[in-house]
């Protein structure tokens, strides 16, 4: 081993091998506005430090996964599957010897333009914006990167590498029909390849994101009370990652079984997708990243058995969680709150704390309807749970200001 240190210019180095299909960092076709590179670290590690800085990280901490934050601490908060979805995406590029900071930078990034209170928050939000062009929230999460933090004097946004970007654009796939707002103004200063899939590091940090929300959803669940272990036997992952577990602890209390049924199930997920994955690219043999691309399909997947499984574990949660009735009462409550929100700050837009006038007269919004009722939407949307309650009351509880 030498003891010579690394060479303070050449920040394109990595600390594994990586493969052939992999994201090298040597090879990034940069940033939309350029900057001297780092002396100490990759593009992509400057991506997930600077998402990881990003005001619209922090505020994850307080937005709802499925449970609303004040429900209980155990619950998961966007933050905190988020961390989940990174740490899974990191194991899996390991395994596979492609760029793990890489992997990294979506996961972390993918889920930054969440609503307040989960996918029925932006149900709500999208039904407001209906009439200026809709709302969704991965293109939301774009946005911030691109347009709404505010942190360097030159350019609104990050300035992430194209292929961070491309991963956070393409989480779904490749991009189809009209483009959302912030897709569609990225793609005017920069050629993101739509119709391609994207590399595989972001097929990765695509599929650790069913893998986490999908076991994580069971734990709380049970804790929650919404359905019992019971419950959970017939169906074919969770009865086999339970008979894993008891076949290793004869008589594992139930604490302990559910902890153990939930590591068995990430642990079978995960396993699978690196089977069915190198099975995949045993098809293709891809000599560079650019095969992945334009492979036509994805590469980095389920098997269709564990698919199977998958879609069958995710209707069960459908219906007795996302539908349980203690949901739909919070979901009379959040369509309450976010659409008087929206109609206050849309009908009155000096209303708005004096930062977002300001950004809401540097975009013209005051003489265009619907630049006005985007950054309304970029307000709420940028809303934690706690924050919109409280918007909500001063807004609209009369005494809140003159108790």
């Amino acid at each position: 081993m030498s003891n010579t240190a690394p060479d303070p210019t050449a920040y394109n180095y990595c600390a594994l091998p990586l493969a052939a299909y992999a994201c090298r960092p040597d090879r990034t076709r940069g940033r939309v506005h350029a900057e001297p590179e780092s002396a100490t670290r990759t593009p992509f590690q400057r991506d997930r430090d600077r998402i990881i800085h990003a005001s619209a990280f922090r505020r994850l901490k307080y937005k709802t996964q499925v449970f609303v934050y004040h429900e209980g601490d155990h619950y998961r908060t966007r933050l905190t599957h988020t961390l989940e979805v990174a740490q899974i995406a990191r194991s899996i590029a390991r395994a596979l010897m492609v760029n793990e900071d890489l992997a990294e930078a979506v996961a972390l990034a993918h889920d930054l333009g969440h609503t307040p209170f989960a996918h029925i928050g932006e149900e709500y939000l999208r039904a407001c914006m209906e009439p200026y062009g809709g709302f969704d929230h991965n293109d939301q999460s774009l946005r911030v990167l691109t347009t709404l933090e505010r942190k360097y004097p030159d350019w609104n946004g990050l300035n992430l590498s194209w292929e961070t970007l491309e991963g956070v654009l393409k989480h779904n796939g490749p991009v189809t029909g009209n483009l959302h707002i912030a897709a569609h103004e990225l793609q005017e200063k920069t050629d993101l390849r739509l119709h391609t899939h994207a590399s595989v590091e972001a097929q990765i940090a695509a599929l650790s994101d069913d893998i986490a929300y999908n076991n994580h959803d069971v734990e709380d669940g049970l804790r929650a009370g919404l359905f019992e272990l019971e419950d959970l036997y017939s169906l074919g992952l969770l009865e086999e990652a339970l008979q894993a577990v008891r076949a290793r602890h004869k008589d594992i209390q139930k604490p302990y079984l559910i902890q153990g049924m939930i590591r068995e199930m990430i642990g079978l997920m995960v396993n699978d997708v690196l089977v069915e994955t190198n099975r995949r690219l045993a098809d293709i043999k891809p000599g560079d990243p650019e095969d992945i691309r334009m492979a036509g399909r994805p590469i980095v997947a389920f098997s269709a058995p564990m698919r199977a499984k998958v879609d069958e574990l995710r209707t069960f949660l459908y219906e007795r969680m996302y539908r349980h009735s203690s949901m739909r009462r919070i979901w009379l409550k959040v369509e309450r709150i976010v659409t008087d929100l929206f109609t206050a700050f849309n009908g009155d837009w000096k209303l708005l704390p004096e930062e977002w006038q300001k950004r809401m007269e540097e975009a013209g919004g005051s003489k265009n309807n619907a630049i006005q009722a985007r950054i309304v939407a970029d307000y709420i949307a940028g809303m934690t749970d706690r924050y919109a309650i409280r918007e909500h009351e001063r807004l609209f509880d009369l005494y809140w200001d003159l108790r």
